[in-house]
């Protein structure tokens, strides 16, 4: 019940230490939508903001990972839709992306699946984000997107369908 009090009271450093004690997690789900670790730092500190102003609608302690977790989502795919909404110049961001690949050890494989699960449905690729990419059980997605098992495990399914078919689609695609 400890918690609760901290998350839902008017004492910021002790709400701030919540979320702290989840920061890989969210640093991590947050880098799998955005791609670039600074874009993902600044999507966490706008979870934090947007979680301390609607602090008071958590009405169960034990979901607040969860909550928090649904709150970072919400605010990648602002900031994806805001990255489309951008008209780029040319190659603007291009040797940054490289580069981000590259420290993130990214190979030719690992891009290409980055461009697949672009095309997939978002509810599909949320839960193949948060299954493969940031090692969450089914139970935990199903939490964080409101949604039953039974529901994340379809969408599993689909989207993994998904994927399989565009690599058969994809004629170069082979293991590294």
């Amino acid at each position: 019940m400890k918690k609760i009090l901290f998350i839902q009271s008017e004492d910021e450093t002790a709400f701030v230490q919540s979320i702290m004690e989840h920061q890989d997690t969210l640093i991590s789900i947050a880098y799998s939508y955005l791609r670039n670790r600074h874009d993902a730092l600044e999507a966490v500190q706008e979870m934090t903001c947007r979680a301390w102003i609607k602090r008071r609608s958590l009405k169960n302690e034990k979901a607040f990972k969860s909550w928090i977790i649904r709150i970072l989502i919400y605010v990648c795919i602002d900031e994806q839709r805001r990255r489309k909404r951008a008209t780029p110049l040319p190659n603007e961001g291009l040797e940054e992306a490289i580069a981000e690949s590259a420290i993130a050890g990214f190979n030719d494989n690992k891009l290409a699946m980055w461009s697949m699960l672009e095309k997939i449905k978002p509810k599909y690729r949320h839960v193949l984000l948060l299954k493969y990419y940031n090692d969450m059980t089914l139970i935990e997605i199903a939490s964080i997107l409101g949604k039953p098992e039974g529901t994340i495990k379809t969408w599993q399914h689909k989207g993994l369908e998904l994927l399989r078919k565009q690599m058969k689609n994809r004629g170069d695609w082979h293991e590294n």
